[in-house]
């Protein structure tokens, strides 16, 4: 082999070498794409933002006498406030909001009513005399307003006689039909029966959905609760003007119904319906708390209300 063949077997030698090296370099470069990821990417963390509520809570400083009290929302059923909403306490004359219910479930509004000889010797606040005969709507205006016990008396003493049932199964087969489990009574006026019975037991948030039922069943009937007296004529002429027993219809906005309640047994009831807003009812009770400070109790539970649904803290 001479120079010049040795010289071209040196450069291809030296060229496969480089070759060599060259696919060397680039295998590795692959291996560091396909193996080796440039950067990883975590996954997202998940976050949860806590909002503490900033609403004040209206009722949070009431002062109640009662023992017991409610404020119930009739449109959602949503118990706004509660204290001791449940327990069964005397009712006293709440009772007549059963008691006129229980009438209006079995008796057209102008049905006839007769005061009998037995309603007249109801105890006091009393009204009429025997004989006396008025529509029932126009009774039930009367006796809810002033609270009258002969007029209740007569009341239910119809709805029973058309039922062919007794005083105290008309009553008890309202409260059923309106489901109140905490509800019964023992006569239509919720005079106590007896030193240790009064004339009817509930709870406060019963009585709030009764004055809500009656509310509906019958506004014309509640309306006349909300004025400072209601007046009607019997059928044979005399003209009745009575005045309610809750001094502060006045005071309270849009009032659709007001019943009071005052018993040895009981203390001081009240339960109002208002409106908080157009087509809004809002039910407020109070049980057993003293024949003045019913009244402080009731207000001040609509004042809350009304601060509540104005996102406020007090009015």
């Amino acid at each position: 082999m001479d120079s010049s063949e040795l010289q071209k077997l040196a450069q291809h030698t030296r060229f496969m070498r480089e070759a060599g090296f060259a696919l060397l370099i680039a295998s590795g470069f692959l291996a560091v794409l396909l193996f080796v990821p440039f950067g990883t990417k975590e996954a997202p963390v998940a976050t949860a933002t806590i909002t503490a509520s900033t609403t004040p809570d209206a009722f949070a400083a009431v002062p109640l006498e009662a023992k017991a009290a409610v404020v119930y929302d009739l449109v959602t059923g949503e118990t706004l406030y509660e204290k001791n909403p449940d327990a069964q306490l005397p009712l006293a004359s709440l009772t007549k909001l059963l008691t006129v219910y229980a009438a209006l479930a079995e008796l057209s509004p102008n049905t006839p009513i007769t005061i009998s000889v037995a309603a007249t010797g109801s105890e006091a606040p009393h009204a009429f005399n025997a004989g006396q005969v008025f529509s029932l709507s126009d009774l039930a205006r009367l006796t809810l307003t002033a609270s009258l016990n002969d007029g209740a008396a007569a009341i239910i003493e119809a709805a029973a006689t058309r039922q062919n049932r007794t005083a105290n199964e008309a009553l008890a087969s309202a409260a059923t039909a309106l489901d109140l489990a905490q509800t019964y009574a023992v006569n239509g006026s919720g005079l106590d029966a007896s030193e240790v019975t009064s004339g009817g037991y509930g709870s406060a948030r019963d009585i709030a959905r009764l004055a809500g039922a009656l509310v509906e069943k019958a506004p014309d009937i509640a309306a006349a609760t909300t004025e400072d007296t209601a007046r009607a004529v019997s059928a044979g002429g005399t003209v009745f003007t009575v005045k309610n027993t809750d001094p502060l219809t006045a005071t309270f906005p849009h009032l659709l119904l007001s019943k009071t309640g005052y018993t040895s047994l009981a203390g001081g009831n009240l339960a109002l319906v208002f409106d908080a807003g157009i087509g809004h009812p809002i039910a407020v009770v109070v049980l057993g708390s003293s024949q003045k400070a019913r009244f402080t109790d009731g207000t001040a539970l609509v004042n809350a209300t009304l601060a509540h649904f104005a996102g406020v803290a007090s009015l």
